[in-house]
């Protein structure tokens, strides 16, 4: 079978994708700004290539967001990832997911395993993934990793075990679990919606494909969370390093002991009468002043304000050789056989106020570097340390440029923890207590989750109406308040969503994605439909572990249908190996967004992911394509 010709349009969709793989894949911007690039681009091509066409300058316009005289608009088509329905659902999966972390029943949860597990690392492991595992299935699995990662934390700190050990099985269970109903994972919104579009508009092509049922794939994905967790317990165990030593002491965790110090001001020293601010903040040296003790009263952040007397000792961040020329020229002493630790800093409040804070997906502050985030002004908290995978930064920590997944060891007033906490930028990493959980509405939303899966189960109400009721419903029963609703919410998935929506209806309407079929199938000519299924998920896989889970799912999902039609077989069966492999990103920390969740508080490396992960992948690719083999079948 002859391949078809390249068109300038197919071109102009292939250079646009390879584009974006590379943006995403290296994140030189945020994957949602290249997502909306990316729809802009397809927005513009149509015009701009008309007026050149026009002026005589090229020989036609170029058309890939819809047909010459369809009566498509390109602007709506182009625009068709705000209004999608996996778009909405996902927004108000979010939402829903936020009022059930209000109430404190995972954390309830949480502690409940804590008393059972001890220090006993089996039992500590068997438990994080046997609840994250089935939570993961009925709240959005990002949202869910992010409500049990500090529980997970505290739990290795006081079982004594390394939070290493437990993290990356946290992150995997995630996806594991999220395989079990369609509203596990944004993957699977997304890939169902994209199968329903295939069959609405082209029944004689793709007549076999249908968005999916809540429990569609309930059977395989319980398939895939037993074998996943045998693989944990077992030779992920075995394989996953503990990175970071069981510590219960954070200064000791972030290895601070060469890096904390107390000095006093001496009667004649230079600063006395001047404010901290003038005196040491403004000052070119590596230095932070973490806490003043006067009378032996703690002061915390914010301190600026504060006037310096003589005989106040500084609680300082810097290194020693900072240390010797600031006593040479700031009239200071270093406090003798002073050893700062947890308890030291924590000396100031009753309740925690030294934790680790883990940058979010989509936090402000990505790109962004202390200093010109204006951190410690902006959250009256200091930077200790900087934890950045398996690397530790307590020098110079100001310019560093944060990252998703950075860690940083933070002292403030409980009060200053608490507004940490409550902010979407970060994930605190530790349990903060938190006296506002609205445990009297436990049951009103867990009713409001049982409601929405079970409409959307058994009853024609689409996910997307039932979804958006039980976000509505959270709201108006005070499970959530109204202004929490907005921070509730990931924006940047959902831009990434809307972005990348277009990017896979103009592979198609190019005849790209054809064309891509045409090349995987004349590859494999003499191939079983069973193989070339497995190809199809391994593919994806590798494709996932590089770029976005959902954009992979928008490349893949019309190339899969094409090529299950054009060798006979079951469509279905190629769209699920799609979902499936998207869902399930093991081997890079950018894989998955819960990957890189657990990065920086693991103290992981990247080729700790290949390490633990490949195996793992390699043991998925064979279980799902045989699961999807035996209970849907490869012919149509």
């Amino acid at each position: 079978m002859p391949l078809a010709a390249v068109t300038p349009e197919m071109a102009f969709v292939f250079a646009l994708v390879v584009a974006s793989l590379v943006l995403f894949a290296t994140e030189v911007v945020p994957v949602d700004v290249t997502a909306i690039g990316v729809m802009v681009a397809l927005l513009l091509a149509e015009p701009v290539t008309v007026m050149l066409a026009d002026a005589g300058l090229i020989a036609g316009p170029l058309y890939v967001l819809h047909q010459p005289g369809d009566g498509l608009s390109p602007v709506s088509q182009g625009l068709s990832g705000f209004a999608s329905s996996a778009t909405i659902t996902v927004l108000a999966m979010f939402i829903l997911s936020a009022g059930v972390q209000r109430t404190g029943v995972i954390q309830m949860l949480g502690a409940m395993i804590a008393r059972f597990t001890g220090d006993d690392e089996t039992r500590q492991l068997g438990a994080t993934i046997g609840l994250v595992g089935p939570i993961s299935g009925f709240i959005n699995n990002t949202a869910a990793v992010a409500i049990l990662l500090p529980m997970v934390t505290d739990l290795a700190h006081e079982g004594r075990t390394s939070p290493s050990k437990l993290l990356l099985p946290l992150s995997y269970a995630s996806m594991f679990g999220g395989t079990l109903t369609l509203i596990g994972t944004s993957t699977n919104i997304l890939a169902s919606e994209l199968a329903g579009n295939l069959a609405r508009q082209n029944p004689a092509r793709y007549g076999a494909l249908r968005e999916f049922t809540m429990f569609e794939f309930t059977q395989l994905g319980v398939v895939v969370l037993v074998v996943g967790t045998i693989y944990l317990m077992t030779v992920g165990r075995w394989l996953t390093p503990a990175r970071i030593k069981p510590e219960s002491d954070l200064t000791e965790e972030f290895e601070m002991a060469d890096y904390l110090t107390e000095v006093v001001v001496r009667a004649d020293s230079p600063l006395v009468g001047d404010t901290v601010r003038d005196a040491l903040m403004a000052t070119d040296l590596d230095v932070d002043l973490v806490q003043l003790i006067r009378d032996e009263e703690v002061f915390l952040e914010p301190l600026g304000p504060r006037v310096i007397r003589a005989g106040d000792v500084f609680a300082l961040r810097t290194d020693r050789d900072t240390l010797v020329e600031l006593l040479d020229t700031e009239g200071l002493d270093v406090v003798p056989d002073a050893i700062l630790d947890e308890d030291d800093l924590e000396a100031a409040e009753e309740r925690q106020n030294l934790v680790e804070v883990v940058v979010s997906p989509g936090s402000s502050l990505v790109g962004n570097s202390l200093v010109s985030a204006s951190f410690r002004q902006r959250y009256d908290v200091s930077v200790l340390a900087l934890r950045r995978g398996g690397e530790l930064i307590r020098r110079r920590m100001d310019e560093a440029v944060l990252r998703v997944g950075d860690t940083l060891l933070v002292q403030g007033t409980a009060d200053s923890i608490d507004r940490l906490n409550n902010n979407p930028n970060f994930i605190v990493a530790q349990e903060v207590e938190r006296p506002d959980f609205r445990q009297s509405k436990i049951p009103v939303a867990v009713g409001i989750v049982a409601l929405v899966v079970g409409l959307a189960a058994v009853t024609p109400i689409p996910i997307v109406v039932s979804a958006l009721a039980g976000a509505l419903a959270m709201v108006l029963t005070g499970t959530l308040r109204a202004t929490e609703l907005y921070d509730s919410i990931q924006w940047d998935v959902i831009f990434l969503l809307a972005g990348v929506i277009p990017l896979g209806l103009a592979l198609r309407e190019t005849g790209g994605a054809g064309l891509i079929a045409d090349m995987l199938v004349l590859a494999a000519p003499a191939l079983p439909a069973l193989v070339v299924l497995g190809l199809v998920y391994v593919v994806t896989a590798l494709l996932t572990n590089v770029i976005s889970n959902n954009a992979s799912v928008v490349l893949m999902i019309p190339v899969a249908a094409e090529a299950a039609v054009q060798l006979g077989a079951n469509a279905f069966a190629f769209i699920l190996a799609v979902t499936f492999a998207a869902s399930t990103a093991f081997m890079t920390p950018v894989g998955y967004q819960t990957n890189l969740f657990v990065y920086g508080p693991g103290g992981y490396r990247f080729m700790d992911y290949v390490k633990v992960g490949a195996p793992l992948q390699a043991v998925f690719a064979v279980v799902t394509t045989v699961g999807i083999a035996f209970f849907w079948g490869l012919t149509p």
